[in-house]
């Protein structure tokens, strides 16, 4: 085991990577830790994998995968979660935003605090306000539903005992949610530190406004699975029979009415066809439940991701 793994996501960054990577260096050095660099290229389309491979040439303490396509920031962090051999495992981004002057204190603050997660909060940003606003009600909404109490949910660079890294699994947008995520597999130690921000310094954000109405939808997701993945048939099943039961009252208290109280025909009133409709759709969600309950028990749980080239895991 070596003290710590750096992951880096990277698309189209092919002018940050140098610098970063030997910013990288240099700390770790300093701090007299042990380390591997994790540049994931997710399918650039520009010189990004040249670059990785250059720089792993001249520094073994690089190491490199490249993506067949691009698949996203949560299959980059995915697959470098998988390959890394670090006791503590930190994440940051390509673009220079995130310092890495800020590696040791992250390292320190989770193994002297015993965390599980440390996340870093850029309460100073240096984005644009279509930027910043919808990244804070994102974050406001998503502590409120989470419970847990983090300013920044979105910042790249957080710290993570190496164990906890290797057992998690993302995709989608669910990167922002990595604490969420590791709090349903039983991690809930998390705390946040706060971390400097620069301006990108080369090429392009990658930001849309997509992310978010994605990361909500992939919330929703979480929160389903977190709550129902193991056990899908007791919320299937709970509602299925709710409104079985609720089309099954309503289709006795019309049978009755037929024959004691009004004598009008069943197929002539509006509400049984609505009790016909809710028993239909009562049954479909219990059966819904036994399908859901034969794919989670069977699934593989594991996303898989086409790699075109590695480098450095000889």
């Amino acid at each position: 085991m070596m003290d710590i793994s750096i992951i880096v996501p990277v698309y189209e960054e092919e002018e940050s990577l140098p610098e970063l990577c030997s910013w990288i260096e240099r700390v770790a050095k300093e701090n007299g830790l042990s380390f591997e660099i994790i540049l994931v290229d997710d399918g650039s389309a520009d010189n990004t994998w040249a670059v990785i491979e250059l720089l792993r040439s001249a520094n073994p303490c690089i190491k490199g995968i490249k993506f067949q396509r691009n698949y996203g920031k949560s299959a980059a962090l995915n697959e470098g979660f998988k390959n890394s051999r670090g006791d503590v495992v930190i994440t940051m981004d390509a673009d220079l935003q995130d310092s890495p002057d800020e590696i040791p204190g992250l390292r320190q603050m989770l193994v002297d605090g015993d965390y599980d997660i440390v996340s870093g909060w850029k309460k100073t940003r240096h984005d644009p306000l279509e930027k910043r606003l919808p990244s804070r009600f994102f974050n406001w909404v998503t502590a409120r539903i989470s419970k847990i109490k983090l300013h920044d949910f979105n910042c790249g660079l957080k710290a993570y005992k190496g164990n906890v890294a290797r057992s998690i699994e993302v995709y989608g947008e669910m990167h922002r949610y990595i604490p969420l995520i590791a709090k349903w597999s039983g991690f809930k130690k998390v705390s946040e530190k706060v971390v400097e921000h620069r301006p990108r310094k080369y090429g392009r954000s990658k930001f849309g406004i997509e992310r978010y109405i994605n990361g909500f939808i992939d919330l929703a997701t979480i929160m389903f699975l977190g709550k129902f993945g193991k056990r899908p048939m007791q919320f299937f099943g709970f509602w299925g029979t709710l409104f079985f039961l609720i089309g099954f009252i309503i289709f006795v208290y019309l049978t009755i009415s037929k024959f004691f109280l009004d004598k009008t025909g069943l197929t002539q009133r509006p509400l049984f066809f609505f009790a016909i409709m809710i028993m239909i759709i009562g049954s479909q969600l219990f059966l819904t439940g036994f399908v859901a309950e034969l794919i989670a028990r069977n699934a593989p749980g594991r996303n898989f991701y086409m790699i075109e080239r590695k480098v450095g895991f000889e």
